[in-house]
């Protein structure tokens, strides 16, 4: 479990309040603002405003430059692309926009994508910019996140690296003899790499279960460093601090209700 000790490349070190809150107390404060934005009506856009000026707020406090959470915001591109094409195809009611026909259920749909995507993957971020993934597992462990979970995701953390590295390595092999993808008639060599990445992953986690069996694996990993301030309980003040954002977030959705 050594590479889960490494930051990863989301995580932004700091000293900030955010940072210094148990892992455990940001993924239910997480967890619950994204439900809650989940919940909104797609009708209330002011509510989705608040809602972005609330992660500003966190970003502020945790010292995150909002500018690094735009980047990571890219991520969500497919999503993007897909909610740009319903007003064209979904059904119903039309207004002209420009000259152009536009769909007033797809523009709903587009703009509910968008709001609530936008805003899940913000709060994602903001919590990977201000926690390590080994602590993030210790809060997972600590919510009581069934044991086999809790190891498919540290496996995830130890050997993701590992992947990616063999990804690099076969690029640079392709590259080396040449090979540089042009075209759709290159396909065949692209999905012969992953093939072949995926034959050797799947080898690598044989043997890697092969060598946990011959010692004393049982289907139970020992429990991961609970002696870090990371796992140890969190205090009332830190979980009234962490439920700041999610009881902000519900109060404007309530207001949002009260005014409809």
């Amino acid at each position: 479990m050594g590479a889960g000790h490494r930051p990863h490349r989301l995580y932004v070190p700091g000293r900030s309040p955010v940072h210094a809150l148990p892992p455990h107390c940001k993924l239910v404060a997480v967890l619950t603002f994204v439900l809650v934005v989940a919940i909104t009506p797609r009708e209330a856009v002011w509510a989705f405003g608040w809602y972005g000026a609330l992660l500003v707020a966190v970003a502020r406090a945790a010292r995150i430059p909002v500018h690094r959470l735009l980047k990571r915001l890219l991520i969500e591109v497919p999503f993007v692309a897909f909610a740009l094409i319903m007003p064209f195809v979904v059904p119903g009611e039309q207004v002209d926009v420009g000259g152009v026909e536009l769909s007033v259920p797809g523009l709903w749909g587009a703009w509910n994508v968008l709001a609530k995507g936008t805003l899940g993957v913000a709060a994602s971020a903001l919590l990977a910019a201000t926690t390590e993934l080994h602590s993030l597992l210790l809060g997972l462990q600590r919510l009581r996140l069934p044991g086999l979970l809790v190891q498919i995701a540290s496996f995830m953390v130890r050997y993701g690296d590992v992947v990616a590295d063999e990804m690099r390595r076969t690029a640079v092999a392709r590259r080396s003899r040449g090979f540089e993808a042009r075209g759709v008639h290159h396909w065949g060599v692209l999905a012969k790499s992953a093939g072949a990445l995926f034959i050797r992953s799947y080898e690598r986690g044989e043997r890697v279960h092969l060598a946990m069996l011959s010692r004393g694996y049982a289907g139970e990993l020992p429990p991961i460093d609970t002696g870090t301030a990371d796992g140890a309980a969190a205090s009332r003040a830190q979980w009234s601090y962490a439920a700041a954002l999610p009881a902000a977030a519900l109060v404007v959705l309530l207001l949002g209700w009260s005014t409809r």
